[in-house]
């Protein structure tokens, strides 16, 4: 498939218009370091994701394993495959999907909680005032935070409505679909209510609160909402259309819509920098000196606060042992988290090991057609029993 000059044109006009300030740093040096993992284990994940990329599931990807500050990492494949091929690298920036949820709105919405402007358990029409009746007055934050809402998993697109205010007054005209509390939906409307509370309550939109508070405090330099267009040569692209390549500019169609900022998805990151989170959260909220979040408000996020008579486990925005779990493998025990995204995302943290596992991928370059769902239980597996935790199935 040949791209003509004028679809890039407007690929570019686009990049543009989603431009929000993120720009691309001065490359490092990367020294490789002395690993203490099982290098058995390691081939076979070479093995299990090389065989993934040729059995057409990704084009490629950035595998990324740390326990105690001691790292494995290593690409694969390629980054792009349409219009041209472009080798996958470490520092490529990555369509993180749903992992907005976990990297974004819901520390945003913790760091609130933290500083008493959120209460977990108040409803949300405290915040949104227009999200109310009809079965949504007794919604909380935590409801929200845990996809126990009982709201619908998305907003319609049927309609040809724009903008993050069209998004909102559709979520909270949105009727429950289950009563709150008693079921688990995993909701992208829930997501994109949250980051109306945090632009609400803090005076700033999600992508400002966020940089200010979070980003630019870890040296997450690579991160951000609508990236600059000088970070577009290392964006790894995902779908393929009639006139374009998607790259750039958010892939999930409601934070699209929205101008690419939302609850729910349109962040981007690099493996590095989502390295640097997981190493705040296992360090209880603070790198290299530079606390973001407090101790208490890190094992609040992290552990299960899901409704009592629900078997799904869910923390403030962190998935634990639900349906979703697949990252966590076979070894990972329950009381570690981590979160997926649709474009091929992932990460998985164990707080007992002091380790965790990232795979960013662009699954669905070029064509929607590749899935990475058995893969991550197997890199969970593999990367398990690389560090060294024993065999739960044993």
């Amino acid at each position: 498939m040949k791209t003509q000059p004028s679809a890039w044109i407007s690929l570019i006009a686009l990049a543009l218009f989603f431009f929000n300030g993120c720009t691309a740093p001065t490359p490092k040096v990367i020294r490789p370091s002395t690993l203490p993992f099982n290098q058995a284990k390691l081939a076979a994940l070479d093995d299990a994701i090389l065989k993934a990329i040729a059995d057409k599931k990704l084009p490629g990807g950035v595998l990324w394993i740390e326990r105690n500050g001691v790292t494995h990492k290593k690409v694969y494949g390629h980054r792009s495959i349409l219009p041209t091929t472009e080798p996958m690298t470490l520092d490529t920036v990555f369509d993180m999907a749903s992992l907005t949820k976990a990297l974004a709105t819901a520390p945003a919405i913790a760091l609130l909680i933290e500083r008493d402007k959120i209460e977990l358990d108040a409803p949300v029409r405290h915040y949104i005032a227009e999200f109310s009746g009809e079965g949504r007055h007794q919604i909380t934050v935590r409801h929200l935070l845990t996809h126990t809402s009982g709201l619908r998993p998305g907003l319609s697109l049927a309609t040809p409505w724009i903008g993050t205010t069209a998004a909102v007054q559709l979520a909270c005209r949105e009727m429950p679909a289950a009563q709150e509390g008693t079921k688990f939906v995993y909701s992208d409307i829930n997501f994109i209510l949250l980051g109306e509370i945090v632009r609400r309550v803090s005076g700033l939109p999600l992508d400002e609160f966020v940089t200010r508070e979070l980003f630019q405090p870890l040296e997450m330099r690579s991160t951000c909402f609508r990236p600059s267009a000088d970070l577009i040569a290392r964006i790894a692209p995902t779908t393929a259309t009639a006139t374009n390549i998607i790259r750039g500019i958010v892939h999930d169609p409601t934070a699209r819509r929205m101008g690419g900022v939302a609850g729910h998805a349109g962040l981007f990151a690099t493996a590095s920098d989502t390295a640097r989170f997981a190493r705040m959260l296992l360090e209880g909220g603070s790198l290299n000196g530079q606390r973001v979040l407090e101790t208490k408000t890190v094992r609040l996020m992290t552990s299960n606060q899901s409704p009592e008579p629900l078997t799904a486990k869910r923390g403030l925005g962190w998935d634990i042992d639900t349906g979703y779990s697949g990252p966590r493998g076979e070894h990972f025990p329950i009381g570690s988290f981590g979160h997926t995204g649709w474009t091929g995302t992932s990460i998985w943290i164990d707080p007992s090991s002091k380790s965790f596992v990232i795979f960013l991928s662009n699954r669905n370059h070029p064509d929607e057609s590749g899935s990475v769902v058995a893969l991550r239980k197997t890199i969970g597996t593999l990367a398990a029993e690389a560090i060294g935790l024993p065999d739960k199935r044993d």
